[in-house]
């Protein structure tokens, strides 16, 4: 069983890493480095027209890619797992994880992203911005989910293979998860919604919801979560299996206050 989870924005290289935790190399650094070279052509007033950024931010992310290179020294990388600093790597905290959860994270955690394809917990990037939504033209490809096609769906098969009943979890944003191909997964995918109850009604909260997809794939890293209906257990943070508002292929979670 695999746990899909989207990328983050907000990118920690400066807080301290243990000695211990472990760099692995990504699955895509070939289709990475191809990604880098179309955007160093790119302009800070074009990447800022491009991905919706300010000046500063577009001119941030133009050095980040002039300084990219496509065999970095550790000085330059850090886990994925780490470096990202949004709201679901918040819930996710690897860094307090043990050794042997960590471990786990790196076999059955998968990262989605625009640059790399698909990451592992451990594997090593470089800072970046690149959403999977961007309309980036990379050769025939229109944007990064045409660029993509089948090669996020065809590795997640990969990894799934010799398993009697593969299964992916999806706690990734629809954005993320539109880069997987359905046709060519062969995989079944289990959803987990986190709501809210507030005015009267439970309701998805992003800033929340993120947060909570973190907080699971912790929770399943902390019991080596092998099959989906274990899942129904999790309870952190107030959290609760809503078995009325679930089905086999949707798992929902609520709680009453934050």
């Amino acid at each position: 069983m695999l746990y899909l989870l989207s990328p983050a924005k907000a990118l920690d290289y400066e807080s301290p890493v243990a000695a211990d935790v472990s760099l692995s190399q990504p699955a895509f650094l070939a289709q990475a480095a191809e990604l880098v070279t179309v955007l160093r052509e790119q302009t800070p007033a074009q990447l800022a027209s491009l991905m919706k950024l300010s000046d500063k931010l577009a001119g941030l992310n133009v050095a980040r890619y002039q300084a990219w290179q496509e065999a970095p020294d550790a000085a330059h990388v850090r886990q994925a797992a780490l470096a990202f600093a949004g709201d679901v790597y918040r819930g996710l905290d690897a860094a307090s994880l043990a050794s042997d959860e960590l471990d786990w994270l790196q076999q059955h955690v998968c990262i989605l992203s625009g640059l790399y394809g698909v990451l592992r917990p451990l594997d090593a990037i470089q800072p970046h911005r690149l959403e999977m939504g961007t309309r980036l033209p990379v050769g025939d490809a229109s944007n990064l989910y045409g660029y993509w096609g089948r090669q996020i769906a065809e590795h997640l098969n990969q990894r799934l293979a010799g398993s009697a009943d593969p299964v992916v979890v999806n706690l990734a944003s629809q954005e993320y998860f539109k880069s997987v191909d359905p046709q060519a997964l062969k995989a079944r995918v289990v959803d987990c919604v986190f709501q809210d109850y507030k005015g009267g009604q439970y309701k998805v909260i992003s800033f929340y919801a993120k947060r909570a997809r973190g907080m699971l794939a912790r929770w399943a890293a902390q019991h080596a979560v092998s099959v989906p209906e274990a899942l129904q257990r999790f309870d952190s943070d107030g959290y609760a299996f809503a078995p009325a508002a679930s089905d086999a292929r949707r798992l929902v979670f609520r709680r009453r206050a934050p």
